[in-house]
C-alpha cells in the first residue's frame, strides 16, 4: 500500500487537490445512483402498481434531486472553480511586492 511516506517527492498540495477531486467524483456517483433509485421507486409505485389511475402523484424525488443537487454544486465549485490556492497566494504576493 502506497502512502505519502513511501513517495517523498509527492507534492502535498497536489495530493490534497487530487483527493478533493476524487471525493467530488464519489459524491457525484452516489448522487446519480441514489436519485435514479428514488425516481425508479416513484415511477414503479405511481405507474406500475396503479395502471388505471389517471391522477399522477406528485414526483416527490424532486426534493432530493434539487436539495442534494445544491450541495453537489457547492462541492463542485469548492473543488474545481475556486481557483488554485497557490495561484491566488502567488497573485496576492505579487501585488504586495508591487507596492
Amino acid at each position: 500500500m502506497a502512502t505519502s511516506q513511501t513517495t517523498p517527492n509527492r507534492d502535498p498540495y497536489l495530493w490534497k487537490q487530487a483527493k478533493a477531486r476524487v471525493g467530488f467524483k464519489m459524491h457525484l456517483r452516489t448522487y446519480l445512483i441514489v436519485n435514479a433509485g428514488l425516481w425508479l421507486i416513484w415511477a414503479t409505485t405511481t405507474f406500475a402498481l396503479r395502471p388505471d389511475d389517471s391522477d399522477v402523484i406528485f414526483p416527490w424525488p424532486v426534493f432530493a434531486l434539487f436539495g442534494w443537487g445544491i450541495g453537489l454544486a457547492s462541492h463542485y465549485f469548492h473543488v474545481y472553480q475556486r481557483g488554485s490556492e497557490r495561484s491566488l497566494i502567488e497573485e496576492e504576493y505579487q501585488k504586495l511586492i508591487g507596492r
